[in-house]
């Protein structure tokens, strides 16, 4: 929320400097986020008309006026593109010192005299235009000092708002705050009704339901839409962030910031019938203000006439912005005002859904006081009545009584507030304080009945009115008191490592922490082909952030991306963090989604970093896999996991990748990205990736102590003959399954294939550790084990013993 100091002050009078008044304004939560002073230094600029310009005789671009002072004729030499005869603008008289230290004195320029300087909004620092002179209205009184006519100085103040703080999106409901801070007091806001000069009126019908309960609107006749926006009026928008564009549109938008009820006005002759307050049909079009046409759906709401039948024609999106067919123009003679009030959830995410961001549709979105429309209506009208002459028509104010709710009052206790605070807050501190901002306070014996202005909707409860109390008698003042009580110190779980320690690994094996988003979007995903069991927000940031991500791997490797676009060749991230899924079962029963903790990998460029000692070479599969592994072992029992080649998902290379399972269970995924989606995310064929379940991982083998073996290890070696297709740990688990606890370990120490061995197959050859713990194995014992090895790879993966 932008607005002019300046626009508050005449709101809340008060002594406080502009520095006080920001510090204030963030004590209380209204965080200041920019202070723009505008005008500060002034002296010697007076509004200036030219009353002649000719063509400097040695320069093109420059031209020699001759400039009224209201004191005199003085000449100036000028290069702005609009010096022209007739023009009013401000003049920098020989003395005077601009902002930014320009300090103006009698010149030459190119032989002709010059005795001041015409100026451009930027030069006098009260707007960024450096296009040309800044213009001023034909009627602005010549001679009188700039700063007393435009209103200056002045500052641009700019906050930040959380979204409970709606009623702070205009200048009275931030004066409430600051008079009750400053122990001040707002003025009040002038709401004679304007009485009707005519039976001019609209017959309005609210077919939205609770949706929207209040609709205000008025015409006015033979207005003058030609008048140009007051100086006044203008600048306080400018210094607000808005552009003045009409009067009839600045008015609208001047009520809104004032206000802070966002309002329409329709060129009346340009409507037909009765408007009809009403749900949007599937793909009704509607002209809107931007110039675009959008096609909408029975999720919004519009305002409609009855052009072409009752309801028939769109002519606003409802809360969000007007139509082009009957905005005002400057052939507008009739006028019909509107001011209505939609609840947030009609608003919510409409906007987005577009593609748009209004200022109303902001407001809306948070909520607007149910009980702003008349009041802005009436408001409106006496601006324009003031300025632009009019006949005005009776206010038109329809409601739906049984959807508008009146503030409740809410108990605040005496003893309540003071423990929660730590403090005690004087009685009549704490009614002035509600009664500052607007609140009817009501004594009890034991505390306050206080009911909140209808523009509060954040005040629901006793914990809300302390909080207003804090906020106003200030943080700074509340006790700070040291916590007693023991703490005990959590005990970590020896049978599961901690996160720290994968962390950790993966950090000393060259890998780099990436923290993304929770959110991810539709498209992405749709590149995945992860289209299922998603679960979508219902009020997405932006679509780029729709649906909360399936899988830790779509980000990391946009992540990747952007280092790739960067020149880093060599990229190696990993991230842990939570997935979310959810079944059919579990939309039906409403329960909330599946969050599984969850680490993923991605790699690409060279194995090793760049260095003399190794040949370089890109990363593999295998460089992947040892990683995996290395994380397996940490801790422990490696036996209980397996790598296979099949059940592979789309987004893998189907000849490069491989399913991680523990005891037979999925966990997850590595291997390299598949060639389509590698070519539709532009990276290159190097990129690798692993996911798979955090839990399973950090399970570990509880360390046990057992004694030193008091008889000698056997080894036996042997080579088979498996087919390509089969995987060593399909090999593994025959020979262990075989042999038991008589093997102590199984090691692959040769890969052969070529002459000698049939197309299609492999010769590996292992060496079998065997070893018993109450005996020495005899060559026979050895001898049988290995048969029984032999055995059950012969039966299980097809294997011919070599010789």
């Amino acid at each position: 929320m932008k607005f002019s100091e300046n626009w508050l002050r005449h709101h809340v009078p008060t002594r406080a400097s502009r520095d006080e008044l920001a510090a204030t304004l963030t004590a209380i939560g209204l965080e200041v986020e920019d202070v723009a002073p505008l005008g500060d230094s002034l002296d010697g600029v007076i509004v200036a008309r030219i009353v002649n310009a000719k063509k400097h005789p040695e320069a093109d671009r420059l031209q020699v006026c001759d400039v009224d002072t209201g004191n005199g004729i003085v000449q100036i030499v000028c290069g702005a593109p609009n010096a022209r005869a007739g023009l009013v603008a401000p003049l920098a008289t020989v003395g005077a010192n601009l902002p930014g230290g320009i300090a103006i004195k009698a010149a030459k320029l190119r032989g002709v005299e010059s005795f001041g300087m015409l100026c451009s909004a930027k030069e006098l620092g009260v707007d960024p235009d450096a296009s040309g002179l800044l213009e001023l209205p034909d009627d602005a009184p010549i001679g009188t000092p700039l700063a007393t006519y435009l209103g200056l100085p002045d500052a641009s103040i700019e906050i930040k708002l959380t979204p409970n703080r709606a009623d702070c999106f205009s200048v009275r409901g931030i004066a409430f705050d600051v008079a009750a801070a400053l122990g001040s007091e707002v003025i009040p806001l002038d709401t004679t009704p304007v009485p009707a000069q005519s039976d001019a009126t609209m017959n309005v019908v609210l077919d939205a339901g609770a949706r929207v309960p209040r609709f205000a609107g008025r015409v006015i006749d033979n207005v003058n839409a030609n008048v140009k926006t007051p100086v006044w009026m203008a600048e306080r928008l400018r210094r607000s962030g808005l552009r003045p564009i009409s009067f009839l549109v600045d008015v609208t938008q001047y009520v809104m910031l004032e206000l802070g009820q966002p309002m329409h006005a329709f060129d009346k002759d340009k409507l037909e019938g009765e408007i009809v307050v009403r749900p949007a049909r599937t793909g009704e079009p509607l002209a809107l203000l931007d110039g675009r046409t959008v096609e909408l759906d029975d999720d919004f709401l519009v305002v409609s006439d009855s052009q072409g039948g009752r309801g028939a024609r769109a002519v606003a999106l409802g809360g969000i912005m007007g139509g082009s067919d009957t905005r005002v123009t400057d052939d507008t003679r009739n006028v019909f005002l509107e001011a209505a009030h939609w609840i947030p959830s009609a608003i919510i995410g409409r906007s987005r859904k577009l593609g748009m961001h209004t200022d109303a549709g902001h407001r809306f979105e948070r909520g607007v006081d149910p009980q702003l429309p008349g009041i802005a209506v009436e408001y409106a009208t006496r601006l324009i009545l003031d300025i632009a002459g009019g006949v005005p028509g009776p206010l038109l104010d329809v409601t739906l009584p049984e959807h508008l709710q009146s503030p409740k009052p809410i108990l605040l206790r005496r003893a309540r507030l003071a423990r929660v605070l730590g403090l005690t807050v004087a009685d009549a501190e704490v009614v002035r304080i509600f009664t500052a901002l607007g609140m009817k306070v009501e004594a009890l014996a034991d505390g306050w009945s206080v009911t909140a202005p209808s523009r509060r909707f954040d005040i629901e409860r006793e914990e809300d009115l302390i909080e207003e109390v804090a906020r106003i008698h200030g943080y700074e003042n509340i006790p700070t008191h040291t916590p007693a009580g023991a703490l005990t110190l959590a005990a970590e779980p020896e049978a599961r490592l901690n996160e720290l320690a994968v962390r950790e690994q993966l950090a000393a094996r060259d890998y780099y922490e990436a923290v993304n988003l929770a959110f991810i979007g539709n498209d992405v995903l749709q590149r995945w082909g992860m289209t299922e069991q998603l679960v979508p927000l219902a009020n997405p940031l932006s679509a780029d952030l729709a649906v909360m991500r399936p899988s830790l791997l779509p980000g990391l490797i946009v992540a990747l991306s952007h280092n790739r676009a960067r020149q880093q060749e060599r990229v190696r991230l990993f991230e842990l963090g939570r997935t979310f899924h959810i079944g059919e079962a579990a939309v039906a029963r409403k329960d909330a989604p599946t969050e599984t903790p969850t680490l993923a990998i991605v790699a690409c460029g060279a194995a090793q970093a760049e260095q003399w000692g190794e040949t370089a070479r890109p990363l593999d599969f295998y460089d992947l896999k040892g990683d995996l592994d290395a994380l397996i072992a940490w801790g422990g029992e490696p036996q209980r996991w397996t790598v296979h080649a099949d059940s592979l998902p789309g987004w893998l290379h189907p000849g490069r990748s491989a399913r991680v399972a523990r005891d037979g269970h999925t966990v997850g995924y590595l291997g390299a990205l598949h060639p389509q989606l590698a070519k539709a995310l532009d990276l290159g064929p190097d990129v690798h990736v692993l996911e798979l379940a955090l839990d399973p991982l950090l399970d570990r083998r509880l360390p046990k102590a057992q004694a030193v073996p008091r008889f000698p290890a056997v080894r036996r070696d042997i080579a088979v003959d498996v087919p390509e297709q089969v995987s060593w740990s399909q090999i593994e688990h025959a020979v262990r399954g075989s042999l038991g606890t008589a093997l102590v370990a199984l090691r692959l120490f040769d890969r052969y294939s070529g002459k000698g061995v049939e197309a299609g197959r492999k010769s590996l050859a292992m060496g079998l550790i065997l070893q018993d713990a109450s005996r020495t194995l005899t060559d026979d014992d050895a001898d049988r084990c290995v048969r029984n090895a032999v055995a059950a790879l012969e039966v299980s993966c097809e294997a011919k013993l070599r010789g």
